[in-house]
């Protein structure tokens, strides 16, 4: 498998790319909202543009932009990057199924909004997944000089 270069790119490394930074800001936005009290503190009166975050909800995004930003240059690493939005998105959209009106467990101060916001993630990594590779050009040199 060659590596991809600029003129090369495939849609889902560019989505790949988008999530990364998109993620990476919000995360870094968070802090505006949250500051650096109350690390896993669960409190839904601090929101950015609706979705709940504290501290270590903000570092989970971060984090993940900086993945989606390590891993979208190649075509192989960009997909591997959408099976973790998969996993890690889907197993997070369940988990707050039950943290959300749990205050106990819900140390990423997950709401509603959240939820769907997660379940949009889970779908946005199927699409870096699974976008169909493309075609190599399969006509043999014989053919291409006429």
């Amino acid at each position: 498998m060659s590596q991809s270069t600029p003129s090369t790119r495939a849609p889902h490394q560019l989505i790949a790319l988008t999530i990364g930074v998109v993620y990476l800001l919000v995360g870094a936005a968070g802090f505006f909202v949250t500051g650096f009290d109350g690390f896993a503190e669960h409190n839904h009166d601090q929101t950015l543009l609706g979705f709940a975050v504290n501290p270590l909800h903000n570092i989970v995004h971060i984090l993940i932009g900086l993945l989606g930003l390590a891993m979208w240059s190649v075509s192989g690493r960009a997909r591997t990057f959408g099976w973790l939005l998969v996993a890690g998105y889907g197993a997070t959209f369940v988990f707050g199924l039950f943290a959300v009106n749990n205050p106990d467990i819900n140390i990423l101060n997950i709401n509603a909004a959240d939820n769907v916001l997660h379940i949009g993630s889970v779908v946005i990594g199927l699409a870096i997944a699974l976008w169909p590779q493309r075609q190599a050009s399969t006509a043999s040199p014989e053919l291409e000089r006429f």
